[in-house]
């Protein structure tokens, strides 16, 4: 009998998250206030990730109240000091962040089911999707990362700067005016 020569599959990067602070739940008092301070070199991976110029402050403060079936909703406010580059002028545009978050944590398996009537959900316009409770405990690092991320401008730009067309690039200058109903009309 021959043997079939095993192909090894390619292995999987896994790249950790770039910030992790985990919580026992039965150690969260409900209604209890916390807070998280993210430290500089947690604050320099996620200067690289989301290319800023600098994350002088990233703050978290949080309340975490129990509801029915293991359910948690945390409510906080990310707050944090960053600096982006100018999209117009290249230069530092620094902006301070004060964002509610309000999110749900169910047990693992409430979200399996959750997702196995998304079509359900979907037609009911729900937006907001719990995050798993996973071996009795809850990551928000992906939350104050994620919340950071979709609260900076996309396309942050100094004040008083703005972008004018200083004439037509070279080609455009040499070419005929052409009316587009008049180029519509050569096509009949």
């Amino acid at each position: 009998m021959r043997k079939t020569p095993k192909i090894a599959e390619p292995a999987l990067e896994i790249t950790p998250p770039p910030l992790t602070r985990t919580f026992r739940i039965d150690e969260l008092k409900d209604g209890e206030q916390r807070s998280i301070e993210v430290n500089a070199g947690e604050r320099s991976r996620i200067i690289s990730l989301l290319d800023l110029v600098a994350l002088d402050r990233l703050h978290f403060v949080f309340r975490v109240q129990r509801r029915g079936q293991g359910h948690l909703a945390l409510h906080g406010t990310l707050t944090a000091a960053a600096t982006q580059t100018c999209v117009v002028s290249l230069e530092p545009v620094a902006s301070t962040l004060d964002v509610p978050v309000e999110i749900e944590f169910w047990p693992e398996r409430l979200v399996a089911d959750r997702a196995e009537t998304i079509n359900a959900a979907a037609s009911h316009s729900t937006l907001d999707w719990p995050e798993p409770i996973v071996d009795n405990k809850i990551d928000l690092g992906p939350v104050i990362y994620e919340t950071l991320a979709t609260a900076l401008d996309p396309y942050p730009k100094r004040e008083g700067v703005s972008f004018e067309w200083s004439g037509e690039p070279a080609e455009a200058a040499n070419l005929p005016k052409v009316n587009p109903f008049a180029a519509l009309k050569h096509l009949k």
